[in-house]
């Protein structure tokens, strides 16, 4: 993960002496229009930007950017037009800006300097746009092509108000905290699996200052985490449970994060086909979120008292390998009939959970890759949120603000008998594939104390792009739901 330098600049935008000038684009009533902060821009064309950036195929739509020799009264060498799309009725919204300034990042590779005039709409949107869009991974490439851009001026009216400085250095903070949930995700699985996740979210942990406990196999044995070791019995890489806490300044509320963490996911017994296999390198993208957000409550330090309990397995065929029939003896003793060994996530989860709810938190958010349901409900790009009602609209909301769509689910009462087992408390999949993301949650729900307000947020699809690029999102790792984390936790610390 590299960030480019990112600064604050009051300079009129026509002294700017970069290589390219961002300013923004919107689809009007009328044909295109510019978005406030391009004003002097335009007066360096002599009031004739539109009807330029028209000719040339401009029309303001979302992703879409144009580029232009700068020329006339402007130092830059380059003016970039990025599209936001149509303006709601309340104006440009601040996910607008943060996807047009994810897809000129992503168009300046091979740029030393930029500038632009889209934070004069929504400074935190713009800065949190440009580290996403600036992200690339290429770890694994003898040769990765142009660079991303190196540094990005954000023109505001005035760049020493504190105001100003604190929403730089907050969405920064956030968009690096994507970034560093996207790398765990890209990391390959031959690099990436228990062991080495687990030192790898140490090492991270540590560099902010938290407290961090690590538990092998021979302390989840001892301890009685039947679930976690149930699933990771078929890998010759034994699984791991890190336990990672930020104690915040004068913290009243106490937060509970789980996210799951397969490092592999084949299905095991019950193997998945073999097309698509690859993408289940994401499915520890809950547990690298995870990691993430408490990194970054270190880093903006939340007054909160925050633990994050994350398991993490390998889910492979083999002699010793868990299998269909099976029961399992969780941590705290329920017992869980194994139907289907693809259903691995909440089994390493609810673990997890019972351990993560013996601290006693006022709230709990567990987030995972765990259904494909999740994608044939709500697609590719919205996760599903279950829980504790009131609790879980407020978390659906907070991730809408933050752009990254969380809709809310319930959990009907029908499906809760459909987990029963002949031979356990309860089963791990119901005999049907109706509502498979509801039956997953109310399975988790089980496991979660009385009292505690939960709640799951389902990011199977929005995890991990498949498809191409678009506005600040790259293909693989996504880093949802590290904004929504992050957004609930804020909105804890400033509301309880």
């Amino acid at each position: 993960m590299t960030t480019p330098k990112l600064s604050l600049t009051d300079s009129a935008v026509t002294k700017l002496a970069v290589d390219a000038l961002i300013v923004g684009t919107a689809q009007g009533t009328d044909g295109l229009q510019l978005a406030p902060g391009s004003e002097q821009v335009a007066s360096a064309f002599d009031g004739d930007l539109r009807q330029v950036l028209t000719s040339l195929g401009a029309t303001g739509k979302a992703d879409e950017v144009v580029k232009l020799p700068a020329g006339g009264k402007l130092r830059a060498k380059v003016l970039v037009a990025t599209g936001l799309g149509k303006a709601a009725a309340g104006g440009l919204t601040g996910e607008q800006v943060r996807r047009a300034s994810g897809a000129a990042a992503r168009a300046l590779t091979g740029v030393e300097r930029a500038a632009t005039t889209l934070s004069e709409v929504d400074l935190s949107a713009a800065v949190q746009g440009t580290v996403l869009g600036a992200y690339a991974f290429t770890g694994y490439k003898s040769n990765s092509g142009d660079d991303p851009v190196s540094e990005v001026e954000f023109v505001v009216a005035d760049a020493k108000a504190d105001g100003n400085a604190h929403a730089l250095k907050g969405a920064t903070a956030i968009g690096e905290a994507v970034n560093t949930a996207r790398d765990l995700i890209n990391t390959p699985p031959n690099d990436l699996f228990p062991a080495s996740f687990a030192e790898r979210a140490t090492e991270l942990g540590r560099a902010v200052g938290l407290e961090v406990e690590v538990l092998d196999d021979n302390a989840l044995r001892k301890q009685g985490f039947g679930g976690i070791l149930g699933v990771g019995s078929g890998s010759s890489r034994p699984p791991r449970l890190v336990r990672l806490r930020h104690k915040g300044p004068k913290a009243a509320k106490k937060v509970a994060l789980v996210g799951k963490g397969i490092t592999f996911d084949t299905g095991g017994i019950s193997i998945k086909p073999a097309a698509g296999m690859d993408e289940m390198t994401s499915d520890m993208s809950g547990a690298a979120a995870v990691v993430a957000t408490m990194v970054l409550a270190a880093r903006l330090n939340y007054p909160l008292d925050i633990t994050a309990t994350v398991p993490m397995a390998e889910n492979m065929p083999s002699g010793t390998a868990y299998r269909p029939g099976d029961v399992l003896t969780m941590y705290g003793g329920k017992t869980v009939e194994v139907l289907n060994t693809d259903a691995e996530g909440r089994l390493i989860l609810v673990d997890a959970i019972t351990r993560a709810c013996e601290d006693e938190p006022d709230y709990l958010i567990e987030t995972s890759t765990l259904t494909g349901a999740q994608v044939v409900a709500l697609g590719k790009r919205t996760p599903g949120v279950m829980g504790s009602e009131q609790f879980r609209d407020r978390v659906a909301r907070l991730s809408q603000a933050a752009g990254e769509g969380g809709w809310p689910m319930p959990l009907p009462e029908e499906l809760r008998g459909d987990l029963d087992s002949k031979l356990a408390d309860l089963a791990n999949i119901t005999g049907h594939r109706w509502g498979g993301m509801l039956a997953a949650g109310i399975f988790i729900e089980e496991f979660v104390a009385d009292g505690v307000e939960w709640a799951h947020i389902d990011i199977a699809g929005p995890a991990y792009n498949t498809s191409g690029p678009w506005g600040y999102t790259p293909k693989g790792g996504t880093g949802v739901p590290v904004r929504t984390l992050a957004a609930v936790l804020a909105d804890i610390a400033d509301q309880g």
